[in-house]
């Protein structure tokens, strides 16, 4: 089996919907520390509130500036991605409904020696706030701690 890096980790996981336990399993044996959870909202705020909500109440980060830091600018740079480069929402109609998933640990599965690493993905619906409206998008930020 391959080995994979913190973000095809964290793509996978984002994107393989029903029961992640085995993938889930098998990485956290591999020292990585995995959360999957799901977010939406008019408010981009909210957004990246659940998600630094789950990654504190989760342990996945510790309270202190070079943790709460790299996960900050991984969810920006999700975000970022996510949106297609502009983070607006609510402010011109837009909404979204999407899974995250918070990945830490080694940048490249069994390499110790890169140090901890975190990688957040948003995948979901985003589009006017109809049903019919919205269509998928993707994004990722992957940031050393």
């Amino acid at each position: 089996m391959e080995k994979k890096g913190i973000g095809k980790i964290a793509l996978m996981l984002a994107l393989t919907s029903g029961d992640i336990d085995n993938i889930k399993n098998y990485y956290e044996s591999k020292n990585y520390v995995i959360y999957k959870g799901q977010a939406g909202s008019m408010d981009p705020k909210k957004i990246v509130a659940a998600i630094e909500t789950a990654a504190s109440r989760e342990d996945i980060i510790r309270e202190n500036y070079h943790e709460e830091h790299a996960l900050y600018h991984s969810i920006i740079e999700a975000l970022s991605g996510y949106c297609r480069g502009q983070v607006m929402l609510g402010e011109v109609l837009r909404s979204a409904g999407l899974t995250f998933t918070i990945v830490r640990g080694p940048l490249i599965e069994g390499d110790r020696s890169s140090g901890n690493w975190i990688a957040i993905v948003l995948y979901g619906q985003i589009g006017s706030p109809r049903r019919g409206f919205e269509h998928e998008a993707i994004g990722m930020g992957i940031q050393p701690i």
